[in-house]
């Protein structure tokens, strides 16, 4: 089974300084068919003015990962991490029993772009934390995030797993999905047909009772997977 979730109807936010595209319900957006998959609950695609940013706010129990499409973002955390996180790479910041921070394009002439992420925690009340890393390019499925940080990978409290997918024309890649299990992909950039279905940029899908997953390559693209419980 496949669900789309077309990237031109998701959820819009304009604030003049940001603007912002939900594929779930958030803040002001809600839409009751569109809660979240599985324990994924947020992804914000964002776009930051030039000297702009998110002040400081707080969260808890929840992980938030950030993806930068473009630009680069200044990280600032009631933990005591002061990081910038430039296009490519992925933050990972496990809320817990509460944490504050603020998210702000250093640049005064590149606009920022980049994915928020919010996954449900499996337990809550666990103690704040703060990754960061830069993965190898390269075409397929790389590992970005799991639940035992394995093979390099980011340390997510939750049974799920995040994968960065690239494809170029001519690349096929497969995914075993276990009993039970949910995917959903979220495309960044270019065009990708999954299951006899053609996603662009902003488009996502949930996918579930199949055994083997096909993600095709249509030109040179960009994917999240994330493999849910």
């Amino acid at each position: 089974m496949i669900k789309i979730r077309p990237g031109d109807e998701r959820g819009v936010a304009s604030h003049g300084w940001l603007e912002s595209r939900h594929t779930f319900s958030f803040a002001s957006y809600y839409n009751p068919e569109h809660m979240g998959v599985s324990a994924l609950r947020v992804i914000n695609d964002d776009k930051v003015t030039p000297g702009n940013g998110f002040g400081a706010h707080s969260h808890q129990d929840m992980e938030i990962i950030s993806y930068v499409k473009k630009g680069s973002i200044e990280h600032r955390d009631s933990m005591g991490n002061t990081k910038r996180l430039p296009a490519g790479e992925f933050q990972l910041m496990t809320a817990g029993t509460g944490v504050t921070h603020s998210e702000y394009n250093p640049s005064d002439t590149e606009s920022l772009e980049f994915l928020q992420i919010w996954i449900q925690p499996e337990v809550f009340g666990i103690e704040p934390g703060y990754q960061q890393k830069l993965f190898d390019t390269k075409l397929g499925l790389q590992l970005i995030a799991s639940p035992d940080a394995r093979d390099g990978s980011l340390l997510l409290h939750q049974n799920a797993f995040l994968y960065q997918l690239r494809l170029d024309g001519e690349k096929t890649v497969s995914h075993r999905l276990e009993t039970g299990r949910t995917i959903y992909i979220h495309v960044v950039s270019g065009h990708i047909n999954v299951h006899g279905e053609s996603l662009s940029e902003g488009d996502g899908a949930t996918i579930k009772e199949v055994d083997v997953i096909e993600f095709n390559g249509v030109d040179s693209s960009e994917a999240l997977v994330f493999d849910l419980p």
